[in-house]
């Protein structure tokens, strides 16, 4: 019997962000379970769209893999993680394997883009202190994200990376079960050799969808590449909201022969470099977007994605840019969603359906460009904000949204309802809507809170997909973002 001790930390750093991970934003239950140890690992997110649930799955069906689940976790995207969360689930993670006794292989389900308050590289450094309490040779396979960081110290410590090829991510329990077939062959025997190339330009989350060209192109390139299960190669795109050396676009390839990695990575390499000036960057104002979204002829929506106050890549899910955009031009049929703003939530629950509120909505973070929305609401349903995801991305998950509530903007000239929240939680499900009333397909307008990830569920029922930048805590004008770590020559 083959064991291979499991375990998963994942956080994606965003250093431009307001807030930070603690330990106790790793205990808690957000879109995914909160922290879970033992046999909860496997029983917690087992049905779920997570690689450490694809790995455990196509395990089960294995009978001579036995797995020894250590420990999962994950925090919203957010600033750095602390010293101290770190440090625990760090300790948490060795001690499990330590404890474990004598395993074969271990498998680790992380981001890739981890940055804590002492760590540029988190992955990286767990891998050090795993690596210098299992020694060299114990096979280590690695999941990471499409927007990975990936940096020399993560290709070298880890016998093997694999990488999501979809944005939105659809294939995270997929690529957790590709792991798997990797981490065999290494029992068999394989060594493989690594190569691994930085490209030289960044490209913002918002044109790294990959159902468009030229992602499209490159991760159909990245799919035919895998030859044999001894050779294969993994893109990741990086994630732009962290700035460290190492952050951008990444190759990875593996082969029996250095020569024929070195190959494998430089055909994807050579690809991308050529892609630089078909990325689309284009971003609207929220006036503008507005605007072009009220001339939509079709009795289908038009999505209006406010990129840069995407919970999901470290912003506060709180900002008014679209809101104020929205009610200036007089939409009629728009919803917006989810703001979070715990305050108002809890008023309009207090205070029940058909009463009027007054206040201040959202802008409370102080994202530079930013204010409330100053007005009188009207609440129109209450939810306890637990809602279970229907999409294919999260399907299997549930939210946790504390106290939400819809609120009609009070204003005779514009039709605009807003689904507020109590917890930061990307609008990438319509069930986010729909769980508390709300019908996206018969709006005229459906604002999210999302950059890419919201596509998988809501570009069915879209006559027009617009991303806009309104002032967030993500951003992705790369231009303009001040970066002072970036590695020499890397272009923005």
């Amino acid at each position: 019997m083959i064991r291979v001790a499991i375990a998963g930390f994942q956080h994606e750093t965003n250093t431009f962000g307001l807030t930070r991970a603690g330990f106790r934003e790793f205990e808690m239950a957000d879109s995914w379970p909160g922290l879970l140890r033992g046999a909860d690992v496997v029983s917690g997110t087992a049905g779920i769209n997570l690689p450490i649930a694809g790995f455990a799955a196509a395990a089960r069906h294995d009978p001579e893999i036995a797995l020894a689940p250590i420990l999962w976790c994950a925090a919203e995207p957010s600033a750095h993680v602390t010293e101290d969360a770190f440090e625990r689930i760090a300790g948490m993670i060795l001690d499990g394997v330590r404890a474990a006794g004598p395993v074969d292989g271990i498998y680790l389900d992380l981001h890739g883009a981890m940055v804590t308050e002492h760590h540029e590289d988190g992955e990286g450094a767990l891998l050090h202190r795993l690596r210098q309490q299992v020694g060299p040779d114990l096979p280590i396979v690695v999941s990471l994200d499409l927007h990975a960081n990936i940096t020399a110290a993560m290709v070298d410590l880890a016998s093997a990376l694999c990488i999501f090829r979809t944005y939105p991510h659809l294939d995270m329990a997929a690529t957790g079960a590709r792991c798997l077939e990797v981490m065999k062959g290494l029992l068999a025997g394989a060594r493989p050799c690594k190569a691994f190339r930085q490209a030289p330009y960044l490209v913002p989350l918002s044109a790294q969808y990959t159902g468009a060209e030229p992602c499209s192109g490159l991760y159909g390139l990245v799919e035919s590449l895998d030859r044999t299960p001894g050779a294969w190669a993994d893109l990741a795109l990086g994630f732009t909201a962290a700035d460290i050396p190492d952050m951008g676009p990444s190759v990875v390839a593996y082969a029996a022969e250095q020569a024929e990695a070195e190959i494998l990575a430089e055909q994807i390499m050579c690809v991308l470099e050529a892609a630089e000036h078909r990325f689309d960057r284009d971003l609207l104002t929220p006036a503008e977007a507005v605007r072009a979204a009220m001339q939509n002829p079709s009795t289908r929506p038009v999505v209006i994605a406010d990129v840069q106050d995407n919970p999901g890549a470290g912003a506060t899910s709180d900002t008014t840019g679209l809101m104020h955009a929205l009610v200036a031009a007089g939409a009629r049929g728009a919803l917006l969603g989810l703001l979070c703003d715990p305050a108002m939530a809890g008023q309009a629950h207090s205070q029940g359906i058909g009463a009027v509120i007054e206040g201040a909505l959202g802008g409370r973070s102080g994202v530079p460009g930013d204010a409330p929305f100053q007005g009188r609401f009207l609440v129109e349903a209450l939810s306890d904000g637990i809602c279970a995801y229907s999409g294919e991305m999260y399907g299997g998950s549930v939210a946790v949204l504390g106290p939400c509530a819809v609120l009609r903007v009070e204003d005779p000239a514009a039709e605009v309802r807003l689904v507020v929240s109590s917890q930061r939680s990307q609008c990438l499900d319509l069930a986010l809507f729909t769980h508390i009333g709300l019908d996206p397909a018969t709006a005229r307008i459906v604002g999210v809170k999302s950059t890419v990830h919201f596509r998988a569920d809501f570009e069915p029922i879209a006559a027009r997909v617009i991303s806009t930048a309104a002032p967030g805590a993500f951003p992705c004008r790369l231009e303009a973002i001040p970066y002072r770590r970036l590695r020499p020559g890397i272009r923005q």
